[in-house]
């Protein structure tokens, strides 16, 4: 792989440790993890500072070696049974009205983990019925039994990202572009309800006619929410980035996607699944 290429000025943001304890201290009493440290989340100070945090259930080792993705790929322990109710009671001591739950790909379990995911949804409903919960999802192998499990658990939102355009989908081991389209329509399907959201992350080399493409498909499969976000590279031996894509493109996207028919788009260089999560059913 390719060493790192200096970010433009826009990306240089400061990460400050000393706001972190708060936020570590509450996740390390009740053995709760987080993406935002396994996915070395460059807005970790912003979003811990204000004690808001992406739940990471089901463990930190992902089953699955994609070459952009930080979480670390080794052999998963069990699910734990008393995560769910932990994650709901940090939900409720940090005040959270709008709570996203995410995990590993888990292939190893029958179900991909869905089953855990519909504890930790119920665990939170059972505590506070107002909080709003959102769910990022592996594909569960498209199995419909899993998908009608998480479509049906009360989450408000579920998430399933793209992550890139057909031609650059060999980043995703594992994953199938049409596949991953089916499980964002199986969900709607599944449950009218529940809003679906997707995210895809440029700076991989990606055309702008690829990435409307993508805009497309997923307006055809019924999801009305997106995240579009710059890739940073973990490391020196994952993916390296083509190209450090400018603000004003991120915009151009945003209302252009707008006038396809999103409801919501986040759109910018540090603009990641869950960032600002709760903005996108207040901007519906």
């Amino acid at each position: 792989m390719a060493s790192f290429t200096p970010k433009p000025e826009w990306l240089r943001k400061k990460i400050t440790p000393s706001t972190h304890q708060a936020m570590k201290d509450l996740l390390q009493e009740r053995n709760i993890h987080t993406i935002c440290e396994e996915a070395l989340c460059p807005n970790i100070s912003e979003c811990f500072g204000q004690k808001v945090a992406t739940f990471m259930i089901l463990g930190t080792h992902c089953t699955r070696a994609c070459s952009f993705c930080a979480v670390s790929r080794a052999k998963p322990l069990l699910p734990d049974p008393l995560e769910p109710e932990n994650v709901a009671l940090a939900v409720l001591k940090l005040g959270l009205k709008h709570a996203v739950i995410t995990s590993p790909t888990r292939d190893d379990l029958d179900d991909g983990g869905a089953e855990h995911f519909c504890k930790t949804v119920h665990a939170i409903k059972a505590l506070d019925r107002s909080v709003v919960v959102e769910i990022l999802i592996p594909d569960f192998q498209n199995n419909d039994d899993a998908l009608w499990r998480v479509a049906m658990s009360g989450a408000e939102i579920i998430g399933h990202n793209m992550e890139t355009v057909p031609r650059l989908y060999r980043i995703r081991k594992g994953a199938a572009y049409r596949s991953s389209l089916g499980v964002l329509q199986k969900l709607l399907s599944f449950n009218p309800s529940c809003a679906t959201k997707s995210g895809i992350i440029l700076g991989l080399g990606e055309r702008d006619e690829e990435v409307f493409g993508v805009m497309e498909d997923l307006l055809k499969v019924g999801c009305r929410f997106l995240s579009i976000g710059q890739y940073l590279s973990p490391s020196s031996h994952h993916e390296r980035v083509v190209e450090y894509v400018n603000p004003e493109r991120f915009e151009m996207f945003r209302k252009a996607g707008m006038q396809m028919g999103f409801d919501y788009i986040k759109s910018s260089p540090y603009t990641r699944s869950s960032y600002m999560a709760h903005e996108y059913l207040e901007g519906k």
